[in-house]
């Protein structure tokens, strides 16, 4: 006998279920019947919940959005200004010169970023295809588009925040380059030539604190 659900659980059986196809097979291999049966659901259950294309695609955006936001965790990026972690490694690793010193407010941020980012490279890398899959057809459908970069808005906003905090002269743009320096890194481990060379928590931190400093200073 199958498993009853409540609705809510049914929604996130089926979107993540999308989500496994788009990983594995791309744009191609998402159909509600492929969703059906990777779901383990009667057919038709993926078209009752997303009647059309374009809302099962938007479907995906909204759960992978959800499930982005807990790998990333931003409760677990200290506020700028918070004392250090002491278990944390020591200054060199964040990219500063031996003697040298970040505000701590920096050094936790820097922190922060790389453990989030080593988490996401490291345990989730197929949420990041869905997201390539999911962008690259947003470029062909302007209704996918616009709800692909509404959808971002909730992540670039608290970098915004947090480089203000930080004490940014320019927080949008200092956000747009931290944000193109992470998706550019994402992309090459991910999906490009850097694939079996993800970058150490340590190495993360260096490189956040070398485009930190060179952006705010000390």
């Amino acid at each position: 006998m199958a498993t009853r659900t409540t609705g809510s659980a049914r929604a996130d059986l089926i979107t993540d279920a999308a989500l496994d196809l788009l990983a594995e097979r791309g744009m191609r291999g998402l159909t509600h019947r492929a969703v059906d049966e990777r779901a383990g659901l009667p057919q038709g259950s993926t078209s009752n919940y997303a009647r059309t294309r374009q809302s099962l695609l938007e479907a995906a955006v909204r759960r992978l959005a959800e499930r982005e936001a807990r790998v990333l965790a931003p409760g677990e990026l200290p506020a700028p200004g918070a004392a250090p972690d002491p278990a944390a490694a020591p200054s060199t690793s964040t990219g500063q010169a031996p003697g040298a010193s970040a505000p701590p407010g920096q050094d936790a941020l820097i922190a922060g970023l790389a453990l989030a980012l080593h988490r996401y490279l490291t345990r989730h890398p197929e949420l990041l295809v869905c997201r390539y899959e999911l962008a690259l057809e947003a470029t062909r459908r302007p209704e996918l588009r616009a709800f692909f970069d509404a959808t971002g808005r909730q992540f670039r906003e608290p970098l915004v925040a947090l480089m203000t905090a930080a004490g940014s002269p320019e927080p949008e743009r200092h956000a747009l380059s931290l944000v193109a320096w992470c998706e550019g890194l994402m992309f090459s481990c991910a999906a490009g030539s850097y694939s079996r060379s993800v970058p150490s928590e340590a190495e993360l931190r260096t490189g956040f604190g070398e485009l930190l400093r060179g952006m705010l200073g000390h």
